[in-house]
């Protein structure tokens, strides 16, 4: 479905520029930006995928990963197509790398996507698999009548945003589970074809906002799992984020552009969480992996299992009112 975007501006000659994310594109007349779904015609930039899903599952919010938001819900999660990224390691490069055009979409209107996560017994809506900074308009329309239906609203996102279209959206957005994808510039611009700068920006704006932040990094072999660069992550994390913020070290496997770079080793990713742990962030997490301890939430203070997880699935057991029941610790996990 299309629909005029938000967040463009004429340059002249007929040519448009995109404001939605750092790649602020210049598009000329008949053209697409780099997400391939936001279109310059007649002079003005149109979103092409305003309602257009991919994908519609009701999945567990654990899988998003949010660990810390309402844990044992279900979500509704949609996606589109289309990515502000290039990512060599994409697992979701079907949608991702697919123009409107190319495959069959679901027309689901705001409405009626609350309206489904209602029907469903969701307690949300997750706009995910491919990235919703480029499907604002639809996704800024839809989490005003989620939340005024009650249900809560997640971004799964690479955090690739100008600052103010996330800031425009940010009062109808109760969690995020953001990805940075590494630690050093030099991986964005030759895996991803972008820049860390303004991830790092988008994480520290969410957590001033009092958005829930979750943060994901894929660990892949080789190209960012140096022991240095996941100190010096973390320590960033415990300065600008907070030693509570949840961390997934998520084990990379081949895909698309990088099948020849093996899987993450586990005893590479048990060296990362016991850093992480070292350096002080309490709640890290290790996913993509066997069943373990490092899923479950164990309180910081005297070690009682707060949340046991198996898979996707997940039981509260040690949470009385926000706190540990066994020292009545304060934990930081959103609850109904």
């Amino acid at each position: 479905m299309k629909k005029e975007a938000r967040f463009w501006k004429p340059i002249g000659n007929h040519k448009v520029q995109c404001t939605i994310c750092p790649h602020n594109c210049k598009i000329q007349l008949g053209k697409r930006g780099v997400c391939g779904v936001r279109k310059n015609e007649n002079g003005k930039l149109f979103s092409l995928i305003y309602g257009s899903c991919s994908s519609v599952a009701e999945d567990p919010i654990e899988k998003k990963p949010l660990y810390h938001f309402y844990p044992g819900s279900t979500v509704l999660s949609l996606g589109s197509v289309g990515c502000n990224f290039r990512c060599d390691h994409c697992q979701n490069y079907g949608i991702s790398r697919a123009l409107p055009e190319d495959v069959f979409l679901n027309e689901i209107p705001p409405q009626a996507a609350v309206d489904l996560a209602k029907k469903r017994k969701c307690g949300g809506i997750a706009w995910t698999y491919n990235e919703p900074i480029i499907w604002h308009e639809y996704s800024l329309d839809s989490a005003k009548l989620a939340k005024d239906a009650g249900l809560y609203t997640v971004y799964v996102t690479n955090g690739y945003f100008n600052e103010e279209p996330f800031k425009e959206i940010s009062p109808y957005l109760d969690a995020m589970n953001i990805d940075v994808k590494a630690f050093h510039e030099d991986f964005y611009k030759k895996i991803c074809k972008a820049r860390l700068e303004p991830i790092l920006n988008t994480c520290e704006i969410a957590k001033n906002l009092g958005i829930h932040i979750e943060v994901t990094y894929l660990v892949i072999p080789g190209i960012n799992d140096s022991l240095d660069e996941i100190r010096e992550f973390c320590g960033w994390v415990v300065e600008k984020l907070g030693e509570d913020t949840p961390i997934h070290f998520s084990r990379f496997h081949p895909d698309y552009k990088m099948m020849d770079v093996s899987a993450t080793s586990i005893d590479t990713l048990l060296k990362l969480y016991d850093i992480a742990k070292d350096v002080g962030i309490l709640f890290p997490y290790l996913g993509n992996v066997p069943h373990g301890e490092y899923e479950d939430t164990v309180c910081p203070s005297c070690g009682n299992k707060i949340v046991e997880r198996y898979g996707f699935t997940s039981h509260v057991t040690g949470l009385k009112n926000g706190r540990c029941r066994q020292c009545n610790r304060s934990i930081p996990i959103v609850t109904a």
